[in-house]
């Protein structure tokens, strides 16, 4: 069924709104990708703060052609949907994950990050990223670490001088 020109420029606006204005957008080729695995990759993709809106390849080129972004635009192969949102990781660790579990329907075929285009390459990168609580903790744990490594050596002074004054009062009996 034709798109009417008046639906073509309101799925073109929301693009560019998109691309605009989304911190992270994952280019995705969902070729053979069932309307229930669909459906059930969108309402997870929603529940992690991501978006996911399906585009025509020649009204998205369209609008990639207008916005301002450094690098190469990446090829876009089979039928391309967006998956956007506030997060920088989490659009491409949600395809990531469902790349995984529908292996030959799912795939990255590059992004927008930052007003760049990455290329798939980068775009899985980006995936393999740690999320920001296991982030915060190994920080935590780097600037614990010389704090717990001197009390440890203070301790282990404080036992060496009570071991020495233990030999003393030995050694006087």
């Amino acid at each position: 069924m034709a798109l009417t020109k008046q639906k073509k420029e309101e799925i073109v606006k929301q693009a560019a709104d998109v691309v605009e204005n989304a911190n992270s957008v994952v280019f995705v080729n969902f070729h053979g990708l069932s309307v229930t695995d669909a459906s059930e990759m969108r309402s997870a993709l929603r529940k992690e703060g991501v978006s996911y809106v399906v585009v025509k390849k020649t009204l998205l080129k369209r609008v990639l052609q207008d916005a301002e972004m450094e690098g190469d635009l990446p090829e876009l192969e089979g039928e391309i949907a967006l998956a956007y949102g506030e997060d920088m990781v989490l659009p491409a660790k949600g395809i990531a994950e469902f790349q995984k579990k529908f292996e030959n329907a799912v795939s990255a075929v590059g992004g927008i990050l930052e007003k760049r285009y990455l290329r798939k390459e980068e775009v899985v990168a980006l995936a393999k990223i740690p999320s920001r609580e296991v982030l915060l903790g190994q920080f935590v744990m780097v600037i614990n670490a010389p704090v717990q490594q001197t009390v440890q050596v203070l301790n282990g002074m404080t036992q060496s001088f009570v071991s020495v004054l233990h030999q003393v009062a030995e050694a006087k009996n």
